[in-house]
């Protein structure tokens, strides 16, 4: 297994994530970038959306509750990706760390899933309430930031996801 990247993930509040991982996708002001270890050095814009990870587990992370196989207990550790809300900023990737400066960046378990979809209708109301004094690119960013904390609040587990 290649060495692992460190992420590093800070706002204006505090420093959210400091964690070895084997890969990273981050929501760039472009587009999606893909991190892996050895990366050619580069420093992004980032826009609103979903950065996602891959840790690395030590054995001493996946310990498994007497009389359970670790095979029983838990998943791959390969297969667990995690997720975060991001919401502008930039980020600096160099072959072995990945440090993200974001605006605005929140777990999953920190999301409250309610108020983003109150937030999404209230923007959806904006938008389509024809007035000639809005503010069409601050509704439409209120709706982006909405929606993306809509799409990582369903991927906690037990979030049931609903059609619209």
């Amino acid at each position: 297994m290649p060495d692992p990247i460190q992420l590093v993930v800070v706002t204006p509040e505090k420093q959210l994530l400091r964690q070895n991982v084997t890969e990273v996708q981050l929501p760039g002001a472009n587009g999606e970038l893909g991190v892996l270890p050895g990366h050619a050095p580069l420093m992004t814009e980032l826009g609103i959306g979903e950065l996602t990870y891959k840790p690395v587990f030590e054995k001493r992370d996946l310990a498994t509750p007497s009389g359970t196989s670790q095979a029983e207990y838990h998943p791959d550790p390969a297969d667990l990706t995690f997720h975060l809300a991001i919401i502008g900023g930039f980020a600096e990737v160099l072959a072995d760390r990945v440090t993200v400066l974001a605006e605005t960046a929140e777990r999953v378990a920190e999301i409250d899933l309610a108020r983003a979809e109150r937030a999404v209708k209230r923007a959806q109301e904006r938008l389509a309430s024809g007035d000639p004094n809005l503010d069409w690119d601050r509704a439409t960013i209120a709706l982006q930031r909405a929606l993306i904390r809509i799409q990582v609040a369903r991927k906690r587990p037990g979030v049931a996801i609903e059609q619209h």
